[in-house]
């Protein structure tokens, strides 16, 4: 069976003749459909660019648009896009995109995919449906018009002369196809070419519709395979994957925020002049929701004051250290007694002392996550790292495979579930294939794979993706048996455990289209973000812009002078999104990707009426902020900065 979701370029007996009497040419691509999303870029594009260049034509340019049926932005980037001298447009995609282009652009439009011998692919958009899957396309012929569905008769040899005013007799509210057919035709100076057409019969043998829509049906299902929604973006992870780790270089003076957690800052307990050792705690915990902070370097305290945070946007107060360079320990750390003889408190009280949190980027204290309260099924270790670009994770896994099993099997003792999955996605195959061989034969331990799709390590995407259980609203992974953990962390409490170090440092992927020189690196906490950037050779040309954390997720730095902190996994630096936001056009693709199920486009509509009760009723305390329904829109509205001042508002009532 053909994937209908798809498209094929024409064969070298189609393009030829239709090549042969046009230049100037200009290549448009479709590079994702809307409702399968795969994680490599289509390859039609460059295939048809070399064969017309090989025909001795002039390309002009090309373009790939990830969902070319959606007219709002590509229209915006076609018009920054098409050069001058370009005379006519080639398009690879569906019908869908063809008809897209074809409305929209007065020069000639042609089709590089599908075909009269056509055996197969149209989209499946969620767009007014524009394509029939007839198997016989006429795209080319009729000016990127389709007599198939643009016609209420579906004819194929011209109008039947029953339209009147150009309206359609059989639906007096559509135009009548076959005239617009003519007029576009007569516009571009190609009527001579639809005139000089053999008359055309359409062959209903070519293609099975039940067995078509039973198989869209299939597709569409599988779309929605684990859990609602969720997209796929350009993942781009190989810039930096198959780096291996290495130290980076001791930092001269590090800033430590007393505010690396969700919850109370802590509060800090030296002052300027204090000397201090690796590992020696200088912020206590200030309430159930904190977490400890401890010193990465050994040195002498010169600052405690107010430093810019690199995710909050604001000064926080924070502990600046000047580096010894002796790296001298404090008597704290020291190794811990085996797990086998730690107690499940014992091990708790070990996770809060080091000061260890969710290391994913939400930063949530981890010792609170082992006191439950309730009776936990089963253990899930987050390997899933769904963000593009970032490869932290996927490192952890592949050189330090057994201190994350050894820190599973702590988190399973902590709160007595007797299993624990390692849940890693299908595009890590040799974390996958070394974690299953360091596993098998434990008892309760597992490797689940999950099919690539973000934001799948989101902890209630992947506990209704693994443990097939939906959390309720307002709930925590505990109210359905479920511990969530990131690899990262369990690394964390296994060298608690085993070595007696708190959490001081961490991997930071550090990457990006914009930067000279990606890699993975084990740095301390404090290390100034420039300083990784500046060792990575910078950042390279222009209309770039640097983000802690993943694309998707992470936060803008428009001031590199900030430090790594506890859930700082990444620097990216990519091109700057200049795109400008228009109205919405209710095209509903937000509400489709959405993963907790919510309608994001009322969330614009009610954030700027600032009516924070409606965005309450419709559950904006629900959203994870993925921003998958930022991705998706059309119209580029920054949906979740609208979300997170609506939350706001409503942490703020009464």
């Amino acid at each position: 069976m053909e994937d209908y979701t798809k498209y094929k370029l024409k064969g070298t007996d189609e393009l030829i003749p239709l090549l042969s009497d046009l230049d100037n040419i200009f290549v448009l691509a479709c590079n994702k459909c809307f409702k399968e999303f795969e994680t490599f870029d289509e390859p039609d594009c460059e295939k048809f660019v070399e064969f017309a260049k090989e025909q001795g034509k002039t390309v002009t340019g090309s373009l790939k648009v990830d969902f070319l049926c959606n007219k709002t932005q590509t229209l915006k980037k076609l018009q920054e896009a098409i050069p001058e001298g370009t005379e006519n447009i080639f398009v690879i995609s569906c019908g869908l995109g063809i008809q897209t282009i074809a409305d929209a652009c007065p020069l000639p439009v042609f089709a590089a995919s599908n075909s009269l011998n056509y055996q197969g692919h149209h989209g499946m958009a969620l767009t007014k449906k524009a394509c029939d899957a007839c198997a016989q396309c006429y795209l080319n012929i009729t000016g990127g018009i389709c007599p198939i569905v643009d016609c209420s008769k579906s004819l194929l040899n011209g109008q039947c002369g029953g339209a009147k005013n150009g309206k359609c007799e059989v639906d007096p509210n559509k135009d009548c196809a076959w005239e617009k057919i003519q007029q576009r035709l007569a516009a571009q100076g190609r009527l001579d070419e639809l005139k000089n057409q053999p008359v055309q019969l359409r062959d209903y043998s070519k293609v099975n519709f039940k067995v078509i829509n039973e198989y869209v049906k299939s597709v569409r299902e599988a779309r929605l395979d684990g859990y609602y929604g969720g997209v796929h973006p350009s993942e781009k992870k190989e810039l930096a994957e198959h780096i291996p780790l290495v130290r980076f270089p001791e930092p001269d003076t590090v800033v430590i925020p007393l505010s690396q957690h969700a919850g109370a800052p802590a509060n800090p307990i030296v002052a300027v002049g204090d000397t201090v050792a690796v590992g020696q705690k200088i912020g206590e915990i200030a309430g159930f929701i904190s977490a400890n902070v401890h010193s990465s370097v050994s040195g002498t305290v010169v600052a405690v004051e107010p430093r810019l945070h690199p995710t909050q946007g604001r000064e926080v107060m924070s502990v600046v250290i000047k580096s010894d360079g002796k790296n001298t320990l404090h008597e704290s750390v020291k190794p811990r007694k085996p797990l086998e003889e730690l107690t499940p408190d014992e091990i708790v009280d070990l996770v809060n002392e080091s000061g260890i949190v969710g290391m994913g980027g939400a930063g949530f204290p981890t010792y609170v996550k082992l006191k439950p309260g309730k009776p936990i099924d089963a253990v899930l270790l987050n390997g899933c790292e769904c963000e593009p670009l970032l490869t932290a994770d996927h490192r952890v896994l592949l050189e330090y495979a057994d201190d994350v099993i050894y820190g599973l099997k702590a988190v399973m003792k902590a709160v007595a579930a007797p299993k624990g999955i390692i849940v890693i996605e299908d595009n890590k195959p040799d974390a996958i294939e070394l974690m299953q061989a360091k596993v098998e034969g434990m008892e309760g331990i597992e490797v689940a794979v999950a099919r690539t799709k973000y934001p799948q390590g989101a902890e209630k995407m992947l506990i209704k993706r693994v443990l097939g259980k939906q959390v309720p609203s307002g709930g925590l992974p505990a109210d359905v048996g479920a511990v969530v953990c990131n690899v990262s962390t369990v690394k964390a409490i296994s060298d608690a455990i085993k070595t007696g170090m708190p959490l001081i440092e961490r991997v930071v992927t550090v990457t990006g289209e914009k930067i000279a020189n990606p890699g993975n690196f084990i740095v301390k906490i404090g290390t100034s973000a420039k300083e990784l950037i500046d060792y990575c050779g910078g950042i390279v040309g222009d209309y770039a812009e640097v983000k802690a954390g993943g694309p998707m997720m992470g936060f803008l730095l428009p001031d590199l002078n900030v430090p790594i902190i506890k859930g700082s996994n990444g620097l990216i630096c990519i091109e700057s999104d200049i795109s400008t936001e228009v109205s919405c056009i209710k095209c509903g693709r937000c509400v489709d990707v959405c993963p907790m199920e919510l309608k994001p486009l009322y969330f614009s509509k009610l954030a700027d009426a600032e009516d924070w009760l409606g965005m309450k009723e419709r559950n904006v305390m629900d959203c994870i902020e993925c921003r998958s329904c930022e991705y998706i829109c059309s119209s580029k509205i920054p949906l979740v900065s609208k979300i997170k001042a609506g939350k706001n508002a409503i942490r703020g009532m009464k």
